[in-house]
């Protein structure tokens, strides 16, 4: 039997290394979120890991809040060109002016699909039915970095008027707020209800 000190537990590969992956790992990802402010911070990250790892995305998480303006997402909305400009300088964040401006067109459709389902949350859940994807996998090469939901996802994000959503965006993302459970059947993450 294993010693229940977190130092000891059994993670999903991916998070072992570096305390802010294992944080991650253990304190958000995969448990079902529904808070459209968090879905908002998770879809903006999400969104500017495109190409860079994960790792790199959560050292900069909390310059991201601060520039952010912790993710209001009306707040973001209204930023303007001016806004941008000064964000492609802040030495906090990726100064990728696509994926920036991005976020604020991304914070004005969200907005629009929440005022439709009556929030984010609402959409987003739709596509499980409300209840999250258990998978059972063993090795984290049988993962997939896509699937038809996750294209689904991606391509009604996009109808929308979302950048920056692909499916491997998408599939994150849903690993991310915990639509799919993808932690490996010997994480002791993998049964936690919560």
């Amino acid at each position: 039997m294993k010693n229940q000190d977190k130092t000891v537990l059994n993670r999903c590969p991916w998070a072992e290394g570096h305390p802010l992956l294992m944080a991650y790992h253990d304190e958000e990802w995969g448990i079902p979120l529904y808070d459209d402010r968090r879905l908002f911070e998770l879809l903006i990250l999400e969104s500017a890991q495109a190409g860079l790892s994960w790792l790199t995305v959560l050292k900069k998480r909390e310059a991201y809040r601060e520039a952010f303006e912790n993710f209001d997402v009306d707040k973001v909305a209204a930023f303007d060109q001016e806004k941008i400009a000064t964000l492609c300088n802040h030495p906090g964040i990726i100064r990728n002016r696509l994926k920036i401006a991005s976020a604020v067109k991304n914070a004005r459709f969200f907005i629009d699909t929440a005022e439709k389902f009556g929030s984010f949350s609402t959409f987003l859940w739709n596509f499980v039915d409300g209840n999250p994807i258990k998978n059972h996998w063993r090795d984290e090469r049988d993962v997939p970095a896509t699937t038809p939901l996750s294209e689904k996802l991606s391509k009604e994000l996009k109808r929308r008027g979302f950048t920056f959503v692909g499916s491997t965006i998408c599939y994150s993302y849903m690993q991310a707020i915990g639509m799919i459970n993808d932690h490996l059947v010997d994480c002791f993450c993998y049964s936690r209800e919560k």
